[in-house]
């Protein structure tokens, strides 16, 4: 299994450009369900969660021609299947994105329970509620679910806590659907931003995206379109730190600061001089970083993507900050990881206490899951000697060509067997 060495103590310097954003792919790859046409999308990331993705779609039946400019065709003119088994929905719990497009041009779906995530337990009640209240009849039968409607009808559904996901797939079932629908609560991320986006360009009438209340009036039918990905704001949030922590300069491209305004502001906060264009953000940090205190919480507040990269910096930063995570119940195994390369930190429930030190040293650690892998690789970049970060799969499923990436910011850093 590959493994990442890198040596600490380069200062990171140069241009990086961003991909598009997974999070943001994921639910529009799903969005493809909804109409017969072919639907046209830019700025695809070559990412282990989009080829998962991909193939579970071309399970169904769906047609899906990729090509070498970060783009990908895809037509359901025809599902062969309208279930989501096993085996393709355990390796990625945002299968379940495919549950209400199915629903509501199909009315029958049968997806696969997404099973344990290792940073909590995220369940999906919010989507099957949800969808009830538009008239699906919902079974939960040996770990699939399994709904029907004739048709979808408009509804006023109020969810308990903000969920991304659960807000994107009532809102693509509702794009579909009888009536006017109406979503409180919702999710105000940039990605549900994207996505509904994409949706208006495939015909729908949605209005509200990026408010707490969604509104969507169901229409006959989508048509084709063309959509470009957005900017992924986790990797812009996750290089910019990489230069703070290692008192680099550089510039991220093909980005945008609107989107990430809670992490720029920590940033400042630890002594970094930034500055935005249209597309573009330049860090530079000129002294030792100061310890910053963060509590994650829903868009448009401190992203939880974001809160390991944040405890990397605090570990070599100057001070004592105080991590705070409100969103997932599991979300402090990096912890262990980064003692092993020296890091003061002490945890009491959901709060996280870092001292800073003054250096960390370099150690064999372990990738617990996708964000935790990339604060280990920041901590290895200022870490003195070599690290071996393992378990790097993790890694894989967020960040595209990442050791390239470190590279041409002078990084040493390699993948290993």
């Amino acid at each position: 299994m590959d493994k990442l060495a890198i040596q600490g103590g380069a200062r990171l310097s140069g241009e990086v450009r961003i991909s598009g954003a997974k999070n943001a792919a994921l639910p529009i790859l799903c969005a493809g369900l909804l109409s017969a046409d072919k639907l046209h999308l830019e700025n695809l990331p070559k990412l282990k969660d989009i080829s998962t993705s991909l193939t579970l779609l071309g399970h169904l039946g769906m047609q899906v021609s990729l090509d070498d400019q970060g783009g990908v065709a895809l037509q359901a003119a025809h599902l062969d299947k309208l279930e989501a088994p096993y085996e393709l929905v355990k390796t990625m719990r945002a299968s379940i994105l495919v549950l209400g497009p199915i629903l509501a041009r199909y009315g029958e779906a049968r997806v696969s329970l997404p099973g344990g995530c290792a940073i909590g337990s995220r369940p999906v009640d919010l989507h099957i509620k949800g969808l009830q209240a538009m008239g699906a009849e919902i079974h939960i039968e040996h770990g699939y679910i399994h709904a029907k409607a004739s048709r979808l009808k408009g509804a006023r559904i109020f969810m308990d806590t903000v969920t991304v996901t659960g807000t994107e797939n009532l809102m693509m079932a509702a794009t579909l659907a009888d009536g006017t629908t109406f979503l409180e609560n919702a999710a105000r991320e940039p990605e549900v931003v994207d996505l509904a986006n994409c949706l208006i360009a495939m015909g729908a009438r949605i209005e509200g995206a990026g408010s707490d209340v969604i509104v969507i009036e169901g229409v006959d039918k989508l048509h084709g379109a063309t959509h470009k990905i957005m900017p992924d704001r986790i990797e812009t949030g996750t290089y910019l730190v990489a230069a703070a922590i290692t008192q680099g300069q550089i510039r991220v491209l093909n980005t945008r600061a609107d989107i990430i305004e809670s992490v720029l502001d920590k940033l400042r906060e630890a002594g970094a001089h930034i500055d935005v264009g249209n597309d573009w953000i330049s860090l530079e940090m000129r002294t030792r970083p100061k310890a910053v205190n963060l509590k994650t919480a829903p868009y448009p507040a401190f992203p939880t993507d974001m809160q390991a990269q944040f405890m990397a910096l605090n570990c070599i930063a100057e001070g004592v900050g105080t991590v705070t995570e409100t969103i997932f119940e599991n979300r402090f195994m990096h912890v262990q990881e980064m003692q092993r390369l020296g890091a003061d930190i002490s945890v009491e429930g959901n709060t996280a206490l870092v001292r800073g030190v003054d250096k960390l040293e370099g150690a064999v650690v372990m990738a617990t899951d996708l964000r935790a892998s990339a604060s280990l690789v920041l901590a290895a970049l200022v870490a003195e000697g070599e690290s071996i970060i393992e378990r790097i799969y993790h890694i894989d499923r967020g960040y595209e060509c990442i050791e390239e990436k470190f590279a041409q910011l002078g990084a040493s850093i390699r993948r290993v067997k």
